[in-house]
């Protein structure tokens, strides 16, 4: 089974500032709750290994999945694929224009290799999508307050 997942929000910041945030795959894995710890990899810094701790009772260890941004188109598009022995997942990350700022668009795709895998992420793909708005809604905070102490 496949779990597909798209929602977007709406944000006061320009397209270039969203895109800043956005196209960092180090922000993306520090969004996420069941990333444990990442390591940047490649050249770049394009890919990223996510050290993953799914609540789920036939995965025991930490799984290491292997992320990489397959495409990028500065400053609208990012799309990245990970891969690990329990799951494949495909997230895309549209940033459109607004009259106030910006929309993100996000779409994510998880294609679990193992029971249990999916049901998670049907679960809590909402509440991961939710990190990342916050996360994004704090650093867009901080520059702000850095541009205005500076």
């Amino acid at each position: 089974m496949t779990v597909r997942v798209e929602r977007s929000f709406e944000l006061t910041a320009s397209p270039e500032r969203v895109w800043e945030f956005i196209a960092d795959p180090e922000n993306r894995a520090r969004s996420i709750s069941v990333v444990d710890r990442y390591t940047t990899t490649g050249p770049e810094g394009r890919e990223v290994t996510w050290h993953v701790e799914l609540p789920i009772p036939l995965v025991r260890r930490t799984v290491t999945v292997e992320t990489e941004d397959v495409t990028r188109k500065p400053p609208e598009y990012v799309e990245f694929v990970g891969r690990s022995k329990v799951m494949n997942v495909t997230g895309e990350h549209s940033i459109v224009e607004t009259e106030t700022g910006s929309r993100l668009e996000n779409r994510f795709v998880v294609d679990g290799k193992l029971p249990g895998v999916e049901q998670f992420f049907k679960r809590n793909l909402d509440g991961e999508l939710e990190n990342l708005r916050r996360e994004l809604e704090r650093d867009l905070r901080t520059t702000e307050d850095r541009r205005d102490d500076g």
